[in-house]
């Protein structure tokens, strides 16, 4: 036995969840006001840190993008935008059509109210969330142009920074945020009601990933002219893994070996679009996301948003999942910004949409992986003949 045991990501969400309901159901008003009070800090520190994190990744995954093939390059960033925005609306569709049935309805009425604050501490962000995305991308694009070494230096190494905040600081409070979210939502009575709605709408969007998945392999097939099954097989090796490790860049080298036991993937096609999907391709997660959203603010708000709003988060959505980190909770993490700005949730809204994520979060990771198989294969039949030869591309 070799360092101290540390519990995971899931674990500590779930703890955070249970310790929040029984402390909403048991405690009195007092003491919820200490809690409501210090939900707010830690959602204070989570905003904050939203700019950074968009800031922090995208920045430098727009200046390393000059360091691998061009137009490959291109065509998979484009093909994982294009399976993100396209799985986010399938996913509010699925919602307009689904959550009626559900039963899910705002439960203001009858419902305690929370305590007032005991003590209050603001820290806004360093910018708004949407100034720090075209931020990102104007300081990326321009160290291109001006081969700033030094500059991009500076910026991989605060990629590095955020990504220690994020792993030192924000996980570790998540829980407690998560925490004290649950204990209001068990304390106002709210969490009893809809409870049910919770567990149906984690089945839905785990069988919205396998019909999303299908139909990532369907266009496989298609544009490589190839047997998609003769990936897809291979796959249960890494679909298991994502869901014990949540993160696509801890299930890489499995996903990377069970790509290459494909017949019909080149080995250098495979080495290419496996590491990159990891960090670009998050459908399942995306998918999963936009169906919780929709469902938290029926809950919560009353009603669904319009559909109008729904494609601009959809398109949105999609530039922060290609830029988002391939850890645990990193896309929900990178769109915070988004879905506060444009879908206009608090933080109560935020901290459940974060706890239920949590939840089922491998099985969105684990459709991401697989998805990535599937864009590979996209891959394969654009930039290769079927007898397994490059094509000429005209430049």
């Amino acid at each position: 036995m070799s360092g101290k045991f540390k519990l995971g990501l899931l674990p500590s969400l779930g703890i955070g969840i249970a310790a929040g309901v029984l402390l909403g159901l048991l405690v009195p008003a007092n003491v919820m006001g200490v809690l409501h009070s210090i939900k707010g800090v830690l959602g204070s520190i989570i905003f904050f840190a939203v700019p950074l994190v968009i800031f922090g990744f995208i920045a430098p995954a727009i200046c390393n993008l000059k360091n691998n093939a061009g137009k490959m390059l291109g065509v998979f960033l484009g093909l994982s935008y294009v399976s993100a925005v396209g799985a986010s609306l399938f996913s509010a569709i699925a919602g307009y059509i689904l959550i009626p049935f559900l039963h899910v309805s705002s439960t203001v009425e009858g419902l305690k109210d929370i305590p007032t604050t005991a003590f209050v501490l603001d820290i806004p962000p360093l910018m708004p969330v949407m100034t720090a995305l075209v931020m990102a991308i104007l300081v990326g694009i321009s160290v291109i142009w001006t081969k700033a070494s030094t500059v991009e230096k500076v910026l991989n190494e605060f990629q590095a920074m955020v990504l220690e905040i994020v792993n030192r600081i924000i996980v570790p409070i998540l829980p407690f945020f998560i925490a004290t979210t649950f204990a209001e939502l068990a304390y106002s009575g709210s969490l009893t009601v809809q409870l049910p709605v919770f567990l149906k709408i984690i089945v839905i969007v785990i069988v919205g990933h396998f019909i999303w998945m299908t139909l990532l392999y369907l266009i496989g097939g298609l544009v490589s002219k190839k047997n998609p099954l003769e990936v897809v097989k291979h796959y249960g090796p890494a679909y298991t893994t994502a869901i014990g490790t949540m993160s696509s860049a801890a299930t890489l080298p499995v996903a990377l070996r069970c790509a290459h036991k494909s017949k019909v993937l080149p080995a250098e096609i495979a080495d290419f679009a496996i590491p990159l999907g990891a960090t670009t391709h998050l459908c399942g997660s995306v998918l999963t996301e936009t169906f919780f959203c929709l469902v938290i603010s029926q809950l919560l708000y009353g009603t669904l948003p319009s559909i109008g709003t729904m494609v601009l988060f959809s398109v949105l959505f999609g530039v922060f999942a290609v830029g988002a980190p391939g850890v645990p909770g990193g896309t929900v993490m990178a769109s915070l910004g988004l879905v506060i700005s444009v879908l206009g949730f608090d933080q109560t809204g935020t901290g459940l949409l974060i706890a239920i994520f949590a939840l089922q979060d491998s099985f969105g990771t684990a459709c991401n992986v697989t998805g990535d198989g599937a864009l590979a294969l996209i891959l394969r039949g654009i930039f290769y003949n079927t007898d397994g030869t490059p094509k000429e591309i005209k430049s």
